[in-house]
């Protein structure tokens, strides 16, 4: 295969992965029981640099952060996908760490989260690997 193809395919994933981490990432399952905790993260309120804010500020803010950055990610690996192998060739930094990247979040995904994350990040993370050593095959 090409490595356009695993650009292509990894970008289509991400922005799935976005897509689906946006919506979710605020959704929990009444058996966890934590309506208590998330209560407490809405209704404790403290002073940061400032600005009036709470945990859940800071939890919803995180999230919403990991969704730009995948949004991110798409938009690169799409973009990568389009570019002709001499122009590949001349950008290792940038197809490695991508791919590094997704390394890393797939380490983090095994360690801290659950099955949809764990897939997603596995499967990008391998056809970033694989289209960042198929420099020459777009």
């Amino acid at each position: 295969m090409k490595a356009s193809w695993f650009y292509k395919i990894a970008a289509v994933l991400l922005l799935l992965f976005s897509v689906g981490h946006t919506l979710g990432f605020r959704q929990s399952d009444p058996q966890w029981k934590v309506d208590a905790l998330v209560a407490d993260m809405q209704k404790i309120h403290f002073n940061a640099q400032g600005f009036d804010r709470s945990y859940w500020d800071f939890f919803v803010g995180f999230g919403l952060f990991v969704s730009v950055f995948l949004l991110f990610a798409a938009i690169l690996a799409w973009q990568l996908s389009g570019m002709k192998a001499e122009i590949l060739a001349m950008i290792p930094a940038v197809k490695w760490s991508l791919a590094l990247c997704f390394i890393g979040i797939t380490i983090l995904s095994w360690k801290y989260f659950f099955v949809v994350p764990v897939v997603f990040s596995s499967v990008i993370m391998l056809c970033l690997i694989v289209a960042a050593w198929l420099p020459n095959k777009t």
